[in-house]
């Protein structure tokens, strides 16, 4: 509770503060999530709906949206892979969506999926592959796919309730084909994470058709709602381990109602994760069958700050990525005054190894409220995603210097790979050796290439540099460290691609 009165003490500062003076209080991490939700549903994000079967512009729309919150510092993307028992990239297991053809199961010319990975990490970013696990869609989406469809394929499987298609949590049939759908992600794509969605019960569920489950399958004594929570925990259970079995750095997470449960001085006013659709997600955690969680804390005032404390203390270590309603400022939602927002991002940044994720792309981009603008001020230089260390610890070795050449535009750093799998940070400063915890320094995170490229400082103050190498889980090498003594301009030399 004594973090709880630092945090809403913190948040009344903060709201009288204006909103464009706040990030000079605040000194950014070096490692934090700055997530963003890309959604591809309904043309939501990306791509648009008047871009259906224009897929030269599909590919330069995603490439302006990547670049803009490139520009904000954002280092993770949540693309929405699974719609609806549909995907976007051509799988033998589901049909293809059909946000970008305009028509069920066909494919663009290109993979949307392979081609949003490979823009996401040419700009130093992660890419994580949401899937919409239960919800199947209503009636009409799922006839369009026809005798592809889960329903029609596998009917014994899905659950019809309130008009909605469903996986049922409670059939063994679920997590097998959840883990065929997982084993083709993973092993064909080079995803930093799989990002669960909707692993949960529909709201409003009293009338959920599975009593006759429910009575074949429970343990002595246990209630429905246990019963229903236990499924879920279950499946979460054998997706992360399935994860895990093929490519254990991937990041396992997974979205939540924003509330787990009433908290003593709160009330969840009857939606919460744990009773209201059966996420014991803290459990989660506690079991470590999960690396981060994403509650959807799409709320303001007491809704928000409670909660956001709730679920970091009873983290377990693992990673708390608050989800804040960024779109709650649009006019045609709750029409939140920027403060809101600011005050969220401030509250959020005082709690170790988390971050933000903002919900959705589109209400970033086109700056609702200013709250484009506002991330400059916040997200000032590059910042690393927390680390894993439940997984692994061993960082890789330093990296090798091999070549430097300065001239009067360009300085340009060249050192030995390490190996395909390891990333590099780039560090400058003034003073030497250059402080690599100090988050100011830090320049380009997750380079793939082993180059640098950047404009030349002015030769009467040398700049410094000091370059790591970091691995899938996180884990960071010790700086390489340069001294600058160069003066005089050198002879150019042809300099490194970098975005």
């Amino acid at each position: 509770m004594k973090l709880y009165f630092q945090i809403l003490f913190a948040s009344i500062i903060l709201h009288s503060l204006p909103a464009f003076t706040q990030a000079q209080f605040i000194h950014p991490p070096k490692r934090e999530y700055r997530a963003v939700w890309l959604t591809t549903i309904k043309g939501l994000d990306w791509p648009r709906e008047e871009h259906k079967g224009d897929y030269a512009t599909q590919r330069a729309h995603l490439c302006t949206i990547l670049d803009s919150l490139q520009a904000i510092h954002i280092n993770t993307i949540l693309l929405q892979t699974r719609i609806r028992g549909d995907v976007i990239y051509p799988s033998t297991i589901e049909p293809f969506a059909p946000v970008f053809s305009g028509q069920h199961g066909v494919a663009p010319d290109y993979d949307p999926l392979a081609f949003a990975i490979e823009e996401c990490h040419r700009r130093g970013m992660q890419l994580h592959a949401w899937l919409v696990t239960i919800p199947l869609g209503d009636a009409t989406y799922v006839k369009g796919h026809g005798r592809q469809s889960l329903p029609t394929k596998k009917h014994n499987q899905c659950t019809r309730f309130k008009g909605m298609w469903y996986m049922e949590p409670s059939h063994p049939g679920t997590a097998q084909h959840l883990c065929t759908l997982i084993d083709e992600i993973v092993t064909r794509y080079d995803i930093d994470g799989i990002h669960f969605d909707y692993i949960r019960y529909p709201e409003g569920n009293q009338s959920y058709p599975d009593g006759g489950t429910y009575n074949k399958t429970k343990r002595w004594g246990q209630s429905k709602d246990e019963w229903r929570r236990a499924n879920i925990t279950a499946l979460m259970r054998t997706l992360y381990a399935k994860v895990k079995s093929i490519k254990p750095w991937v990041c396992v997470s997974a979205a939540t109602l924003g509330k787990h449960a009433d908290v003593s001085r709160y009330s969840s006013y009857g939606w919460n994760a744990y009773h209201t659709v059966h996420q014991e997600a803290q459990e989660w955690m506690r079991q470590g069958i999960v690396d981060a969680l994403f509650p959807m804390l799409y709320y303001a005032g007491h809704h928000f700050y409670p909660f956001v404390t709730d679920w970091h203390e009873h983290s377990y270590g693992r990673h708390v990525v608050a989800g804040m309603g960024t779109y709650q400022l649009h006019p045609d939602e709750k029409d939140w005054n920027l403060e809101e927002v600011v005050r969220q991002l401030h509250v959020v940044r005082a709690h170790p190894a988390g971050g933000a994720a903002l919900f959705r792309s589109k209400f970033v981009t086109d700056n609702t409220k200013g709250v484009y603008d506002y991330l400059h001020y916040f997200y000032p230089t590059p910042a690393l995603v927390p680390a894993m260390p439940w997984l692994n610890t061993t960082a890789p070795t330093a990296p090798s210097l091999t070549e430097v050449s300065i001239d009067r535009h360009t300085t340009t750093l060249t050192w030995q790979s390490i190996g395909d799998s390891i990333r590099y940070n780039v560090y400058s400063s003034s003073t030497y050796p250059v402080d690599t915890d100090d988050a100011t320094n830090l320049q380009r995170a997750y380079l793939r290439e082993p180059c640098y490229t950047e404009p030349t400082a002015s030769i009467a103050r040398a700049r410094h540099y000091a370059i790591t190498a970091i691995d899938r889980y996180g884990n960071e090498s010790e700086p390489l460290q340069w001294k600058n003594t160069v003066i005089v301009p050198v002879k150019p030399r042809q300099h490194c691609p970098t975005k």
